[in-house]
């Protein structure tokens, strides 16, 4: 029957495989998310209409060997009989099975790209015969099967982006349709699911605010014992705590503030007040003292059957490790959050610890719980060593880690929270700590000045292809780069520098946690800013220079040469002091314009480079929006943000003392993330 029907979707470790599941729920399908490889038995059921494969991190040539038990595996999944939609690993996958060939061409795409479609195809029905979509690759369909089997259905500039079997209902797209970034996703999505595999559409989840509440009586399971709460004052640890009271009562919940010294301006004051006059009973606690001084127990990278190892990071005062950070600071809540059961004369045995972790947490944390081989992006300091231990004790409890940001904030005005918390501006548990680059030395890699050299000549229009293979590409991947270059045909770039800075970002590219270097554009030093050709640049550049995650517009004076020096920083007290300072200009000016609810987030971020000024360090500003949080772009100053407001920013950070330049990111996501670090 129809209401049986369901989708599955073999994860095969993508960040954005819980979007997968999330966007066919949207669409009144039923799903299921089920590891790569799965029993070929029950996947034969009748009742499963379709099957989609995710994107990986990995390759198909080290992970299914012609002649292995994979390859077979996968052999006999595409000859099932039923419809399969592979993206991106998923494509190559079923090229590759079929004889076709698959590699890495020295030309990544990662961003938002616009591809050629046969609107022939049924699963581009109804679209364009141009579409922006999201590309991140760094493998890629180069050649079909001999058999003839198989034909193009979708281009880029540079790449096979689609293909389809002539025949059986097997289609392949190497980009993201599960991602706001490609702007029909949905489209496809429908395409496959109603035209091709002939689902009816028809099954609706009960209401997810009582799934929630369910989830939270099943998991405490008796009257008698309490949960304590864990509240930043972001709208998912408030929507958590009202979920937690509509459950259990507010007799049994116990909300915890928790300031780790890294909040922004008066934050604790201001959680403090807004969740009082929510009812909450709130009680706050100073621990930066505790934060500033802690360390932790990280586990070393090891191979499946290997026991695990740890190390002993440094004080979180000290160290320059973003990832380091991140575990030592989500460690560290717990181990205050213990302390203050005590001192709330809690009974350890009979209480529950309650947290707003949401799904794209998890995801980027690589969580057993949301995806079965996804690569680290960045540990969330709600998913670290200590509240895995935790989470195999069932004594945590989360009732949102199905939920995207966007619905939590639904969800949380269908529970009655006023708009001024549902609202609010995303701030990271970590706070201000991981805003800020840390570094004693520059980074500088092995190709730095000959990505330098490549900037210069790109921007002067007379880049050529050996000065790509400088940076490691072969002829044929200089020559589809320089194709690239014809975007820029029309622009004038003759008063623009672009130049590597000696320091790091986290980014994401192909599926694939990266920690590479970022870029700054100058010249614009009397005004008429052209966006619109920053963020061209922005997308192109990285692209071309792998070893380039994120670019950002300085403001100021043009920088010529290479910047080669940073300024040794640490999490100490006046750095922070500064970074704080810089963020509170930013988020008065987002009130004054009342912006909060335009941009999803603005990350005001810290990065040790003071350019002209020895000792200074400098400012980068990140409007960003998205909907689904795991991919997003850049505000455009002029659409998305008033440029007169940019520059209010501007001059209110300059003015800071110690504060060189003020840089404005330009980057989507992918290939770098909302935050820097």
């Amino acid at each position: 029957m129809s209401e049986n029907e369901y989708v599955v979707i073999l994860d095969a470790g993508s960040q954005y495989g819980k979007v997968i599941d999330r966007r066919l729920r949207e669409l009144n399908v039923r799903t299921e998310m089920l590891p790569l490889f799965t029993d070929l038995g029950p996947l034969a059921s009748p009742q499963i209409k379709g099957i989609v494969i995710s994107g990986s991190p990995g390759s198909v040539y080290d992970e299914v060997p012609r002649d292995s038990k994979q390859f077979s595996y996968f052999s006999s999944l595409f000859e099932l009989g039923k419809p399969i939609l592979g993206l991106c690993y998923g494509v190559q996958l079923m090229n590759y099975i079929y004889g076709g060939k698959v590699e890495q061409t020295g030309i990544r795409e990662d961003g938002q790209i616009e591809v050629s479609i046969d609107t022939s195809s049924p699963v581009f029905h109804g679209l364009d015969a141009k579409e922006l979509v999201l590309l991140t690759h760094g493998d890629s369909v180069t050649k079909l099967p001999d058999s003839g089997d198989f034909k193009v259905i979708a281009t880029s500039s540079n790449h096979i982006t689609g293909i389809q079997h002539v025949k059986k209902p097997l289609y392949g797209l190497q980009f993201h349709p599960e991602v706001d970034l490609t702007i029909n996703g949905k489209k496809i999505f429908e395409n496959f699911l109603f035209k091709v595999s002939g689902m009816q559409g028809n099954y609706t989840l009960y209401d997810r605010e009582q799934i929630s509440i369910d989830y939270i009586k099943n998991a405490v399971n008796s009257d008698s014992r309490e949960v304590l709460v864990l509240c930043s004052g972001g709208v998912d640890s408030t929507v958590c705590a009202a979920l937690l009271i509509k459950a259990l009562g507010p007799k049994r919940v116990h909300a915890l503030h928790i300031d780790n010294g890294f909040m922004r301006k008066d934050e604790s004051k201001k959680v403090f007040e807004a969740l009082q006059k929510y009812g909450l009973k709130l009680h706050v606690v100073d621990a930066s003292a505790q934060f500033f001084g802690a360390s932790t127990k990280i586990r070393k990278p090891v191979k499946n059957g290997e026991s695990p190892e740890f190390y002993d990071s440094q004080v979180l005062s000290q160290t320059v490790h973003p990832e380091e950070k991140r575990k030592i600071i989500g460690d560290t809540f717990i181990r205050v959050t213990e302390k203050e059961v005590k001192q709330l004369q809690l009974d350890p045995n009979n209480i529950f610890l309650a947290q707003g972790t949401l799904r794209p947490d998890l995801i980027e944390s690589a969580s057993i719980i949301a995806s079965s081989s996804a690569s680290t992006i960045k540990t969330h300091h709600n998913d670290t060593e200590l509240v895995r231990e935790l989470r195999k004790t069932g004594k945590i409890i989360e009732p949102l880690r199905d939920y995207h940001k966007d619905e939590v904030r639904e969800l949380g005005i269908r529970l009655g929270l006023p708009k001024s918390l549902v609202w609010r501006q995303p701030f990271p548990g970590p706070g201000l700590a991981v805003r800020i680059l840390c570094a004693k030395d520059p980074f500088i890699d092995s190709f730095f000045n000959e990505t330098n050299d490549v900037l210069s000549h790109l921007m002067s229009k007379s880049l050529s292809k050996v000065h790509l293979t400088k940076i490691g590409m072969s002829i044929e991947s200089a020559e589809k780069s320089l194709e690239i270059l014809n975007e820029l045909k029309d622009f004038d770039l003759s008063n623009l520098t672009a130049t590597l800075l000696p320091v790091q970002t986290v980014g994401v590219q192909g599926d694939a946690r990266t920690y590479k270097h970022l870029c700054a554009v100058s010249g614009y030093e009397n005004g008429n800013i052209n966006w619109k050709l920053l963020f061209l640049l922005a997308k192109i550049i990285p692209q071309i220079c792998h070893n380039v995650n994120r670019l950002v517009y300085l403001f100021g004076k043009k920088v010529t040469g290479p910047v080669t020096r940073i300024t040794p920083t640490v999490m100490s007290e006046d750095v922070i002091v500064k970074l704080r300072e810089a963020d509170a200009v930013v988020n008065d000016l987002l009130d004054k314009y009342e912006l909060v609810k335009k941009l999803s987030q603005m990350p005001v971020t810290l990065f040790p480079v003071g350019f002209e000024h020895e000792g200074f360090r400098s400012i980068g500003l990140r409007p960003f929006i998205t909907s689904d949080f795991m991919t997003g772009v850049a505000a455009v100053p002029g659409k998305d943000i008033p440029e007169s407001v940019v520059l209010e920013m501007v001059d209110g950070i300059s003015a800071i003392s110690g504060i060189s330049r003020v840089a404005y990111d330009l980057t989507s996501k992918p290939p770098g993330t909302t935050e820097w670090e």
